[in-house]
């Protein structure tokens, strides 16, 4: 996932996450049309200032952003400057 010196944005359209009822597995994977990306990837690229990612859901947009957990970095979405979990509603990669 390279472009050179501009970031390229691209809305995330579905997660892959082993276990969906779990609240102690997180999402391993992002997609959207024409990419599906590894969370740690999609983590490089936010960092790196290469991509910026997003969501739709329900006509609303939220900008995915890098937090620090207890268990590493993961991604999570920000709308309005409230912490959201989009990401959860979207569906399963297919």
């Amino acid at each position: 996932m390279q472009t050179q010196n501009r970031t390229r944005t691209l809305q995330v359209t579905c997660i892959t996450k082993p276990n969906r009822d779990s609240t102690h597995e997180a999402i391993t994977h992002l997609g959207g049309v024409g990419w599906y990306s590894s969370k740690a990837d999609v983590i490089a690229a936010i960092e790196a200032g290469t991509h910026s990612f997003y969501t739709n859901v329900s006509s609303r947009a939220a900008w995915v952003r890098v937090r620090e957990g207890k268990n590493g970095k993961f991604v999570q979405t920000v709308s309005d400057g409230q912490w959201s979990n989009n990401l959860l509603a979207l569906p399963d990669c297919r």
